[in-house]
């Protein structure tokens, strides 16, 4: 496809815009991953909506694992809004160009929103050990001021890091090609397209995925472990039960998106290939944020209480 450019001085060729290839390899499914991904968006906008509004009206759900759920929901919409939309409109119009500006725009607020659910799921994790490990204690460590300042700090607490990270990557010079093999502007495709060498800024993005995937994912394994230590210690079945199902919705979210989150950016650049990466993204942009809301209320009656109460108010 045809792209504008102009030449620098040193000969090297400064893209002005992109070509996101997407699902274009498959022409005669255009149509239907069109509707699935339609159907998929709307999911995903209802599903997490109707848990914020239950989690806002119903008096039961006024604690503060109910506040950060209600937070993560928020923030699920937030974040496929960022990719979805696009998706939707390349599928439609097959118009697959983005400009530069528009690349850095969605990479940097994709990036931002990710770092978002890593703290969150972090918080929830944390939130979930109190109550159970040290269940006295919870009304005055989980208070009010503690719970916004935790969900605040989740929702800041990347932007300067991902800021800096997305201006240092589109510093970079991409020449020869400005087809991104991907459906969306995501570090790993565009740093194939670079020019020279990119090893400082590879370096960097293990950096921060460390600081912001590994770091968070240790931290939630550890707060499940003694969860679980907790919990093989209650003296009744039925309360061990009952935990379990509490948690085992959050630990499931957190090996969903942790899992292909880590394959994506801490492996090699070497062992980069596109449909590798299509897929794992399919699971952290877009298949995770599809089912937490199922996740969370079918393993949680107080959820389905409200959603029932919610419904079948007259």
């Amino acid at each position: 496809m045809n792209y504008k450019e102009r030449k620098a001085e040193d000969n090297v060729s400064t893209v002005t815009q992109f070509v996101l290839l997407g699902f274009s390899d498959l022409p005669q499914l255009q149509g239907l991953l069109f509707v699935v991904f339609s159907i998929i968006y709307i999911i995903i906008l209802i599903g997490n909506s109707l848990i914020i509004i239950i989690t806002r009206l119903d008096i039961a759900l006024q604690k503060p694992m109910y506040f950060f759920l209600a937070n993560f929901s928020l923030l699920e919409i937030c974040y496929v809004s960022v990719t979805l939309p696009r998706i939707l409109v390349n599928l439609w119009t097959q118009d697959r160009i983005i400009s530069v500006l528009d690349c850095a725009i969605q990479m940097c607020f994709f990036l931002m929103l990710g770092t978002t659910e890593c703290l969150l799921l972090v918080v929830m994790a944390y939130d979930r050990y109190v109550a159970i490990c040290n269940p006295l204690h919870y009304p005055l460590v989980m208070n009010q001021k503690v719970c916004i300042q935790l969900a605040v700090g989740s929702w800041i607490g990347g932007i300067p890091v991902q800021i800096g990270q997305t201006c240092q990557i589109f510093s970079l010079h991409f020449c020869d090609c400005n087809q991104i093999n991907h459906f969306f502007c995501d570090i790993p495709p565009i740093l194939k397209l670079a020019c020279g060498d990119t090893s400082v800024h590879e370096v960097s993005v293990y950096v921060v995925a460390i600081l912001f995937i590994a770091v968070p994912f240790m931290l939630i394994l550890a707060s499940y472990s003694k969860i679980i230590s907790t919990v093989l210690r209650l003296p009744t079945a039925r309360g061990r039960a009952k935990v379990f199902s509490t948690c085992s919705s959050h630990l499931l979210v957190v090996v969903l998106f942790f899992g292909s989150a880590t394959i994506t950016y801490l492996r090699p650049k070497s062992d980069h290939s596109a449909g590798m990466d299509k897929l794992l993204s399919l699971f952290y942009t877009i298949v995770t944020p599809m089912f937490n809301p199922m996740i969370y209320s079918l393993r949680n009656k107080d959820v389905i209480a409200a959603l029932r109460k919610l419904l079948l108010k007259k």
